[in-house]
């Protein structure tokens, strides 16, 4: 019978394979931030001018380097961007699980083994 430590090593090797295993799926990954707003149009005789503004209209807030864009979501993709936006949030939960499975590893010394797998 194996000792408790090697279960337990055995059983963090385990749930990293299978966390990691995860990661192919993730392939509509957005890092961004989902909003809506209202607007005005360029016409100054639409009532947009006078309260009754165009919308909700979805956007998502990207930053690169530092810079934030902007983009607009056509209504045919919101769906698709509030599941990309899941699966950053997935992706970070993954990242955070694997760090603490790697410094338990870590810790019990073998962090530095070959998975058996």
């Amino acid at each position: 019978m194996a000792s408790s430590p090697a279960r337990k090593i055995h059983a963090l090797r385990r749930e990293r394979r299978r966390l990691l295993k995860e990661l192919p799926t993730l392939v509509r990954l957005l890092r961004a931030s989902y909003f809506e707003r209202f607007s005005t149009c360029s016409r100054p005789s639409c009532p947009c001018h006078r309260g009754q503004r165009h919308g909700p209209r979805a956007y998502v807030a990207v930053t690169t380097g530092r810079r934030q864009r902007q983009h607009y979501v056509p209504r045919s993709q919101q769906l698709a961007v509030g599941e990309g936006i899941r699966q950053y949030h997935r992706l970070l939960a993954i990242v955070d699980r694997v760090t603490a499975i790697n410094l338990e590893l870590m810790k019990g010394g073998v962090l530095d083994e070959p998975d058996p797998g």
